[in-house]
């Protein structure tokens, strides 16, 4: 196996340019740098990990804190975390998290400058506790759809989502409309579908339309609870003619429900989810979407800049949504 002293004398330098040139130092010239390059080539030559990380004095691995990452959400937005950092000498460590207990362990555990450069965290908002202690490990941090003052963010405007899905319904006719979404307050303190439901509640009163109790069912995320949900709606006196889902897995719910019924969707039921993510089109689901794949890559660049450049004033990259139409919204039926 070829040591960095053979590289050396094949390209007739000293070891100190092989290291310069393995660490892209400006101080070798092109030259130089291309004859070290032929002879790591020509010797097979992999530069040791663990020494380069050592003279850059950085570990060259990010972590990542993201809940039940199977989920196709969260999927999305971690192939957007990898992609950024393909180019990069980066490795990356996803910690997977499914109870609050783990999540406060991978909170005080994680964020340490002997094992990680930087660190992204995906949907769970840290207390002031939390961020405090972020900041004296001296760890950069990145949020992406979770929100703190005090840390860089990337997020989408899930008030201004709920509002968007609610009055495409409303200006279709639609009078009575339902939301199913996730409970709130939550273990985990997520956010998102709570402010979509507040975006909703918006859109009914700017239309003068009443927010009906009743027409409001929310659980724990995932389609089957969606489905009892919905089982629950549509057996009222007065179902829906629409509902509003917090996500596209809930809505995957609703519309099995309205099979199994024998309701036709969109005739005599419009159904609309949000996120957008790869079934939606399969299934024709009128979505709003968010770039969930965007904000991990802009996520990842910008932990990618602190680490580089040092952490300034957090700033809020607020990343568009869209409404996209496709075949499960309809007027109503006369």
């Amino acid at each position: 196996m070829a040591t960095i002293s053979d590289v050396a004398r094949r390209a007739g330098v000293g070891v100190g340019t092989v290291s310069r040139v393995i660490n892209n130092s400006p101080l070798v010239s092109d030259a130089t740098r291309q004859k070290v390059l032929k002879a790591m080539e020509e010797l097979d030559y992999v530069p040791n990990p663990f020494a380069r990380r050592l003279s850059l004095g950085r570990t060259l691995t990010l972590a990542v804190i993201v809940p039940f990452f199977t989920r196709p959400s969260f999927v999305e937005r971690l192939r957007g975390v990898e992609a950024a950092i393909a180019e990069t000498e980066y490795d990356l460590i996803v910690h997977n998290v499914e109870t609050v207990a783990k999540r406060n362990v991978y909170f005080r555990s994680v964020p340490r400058p002997e094992r990680v450069d930087g660190l992204l965290i995906i949907s769970l908002s840290p207390s002031d506790e939390d961020v405090a202690r972020f900041h004296r490990a001296g760890v950069p941090t990145v949020l992406v759809d979770a929100r703190h003052p005090r840390l860089p963010r990337v997020v989408v405007d899930d008030v201004a989502g709920g509002r968007t899905a609610t009055r495409h319904l409303i200006d279709l006719g639609h009078h009575r409309i339902a939301f199913l979404g996730d409970q709130y307050p939550n273990p985990f303190s997520f956010t998102s579908s709570h402010e979509r439901y507040a975006g909703y509640r918006n859109a009914l009163e700017e239309a003068g339309l009443p927010v009906r109790p009743e027409y409001t069912a929310t659980g724990e995320h995932g389609r089957d609870v969606a489905r009892e949900l919905t089982h629950r709606l549509l057996s009222l006196p007065e179902p829906p003619t629409a509902i509003v889902a917090a996500s596209d897995t809930q809505a995957l719910g609703v519309l099995e429900v309205a099979q199994e019924r024998g309701i036709p969707v969109p005739e005599s039921l419009s159904v609309i989810g949000y996120d957008d993510i790869e079934i939606a089109e399969y299934l024709h689901l009128t979505t709003i979407r968010q770039p969930l794949f965007d904000s991990g890559w802009r996520g990842t660049h910008l932990l990618l800049r602190a680490i580089e450049n040092g952490e300034g004033e957090p700033s809020c990259d607020l990343l568009p949504i869209e409404l996209v139409v496709r075949a499960t919204t309809a007027p109503p039926a006369e």
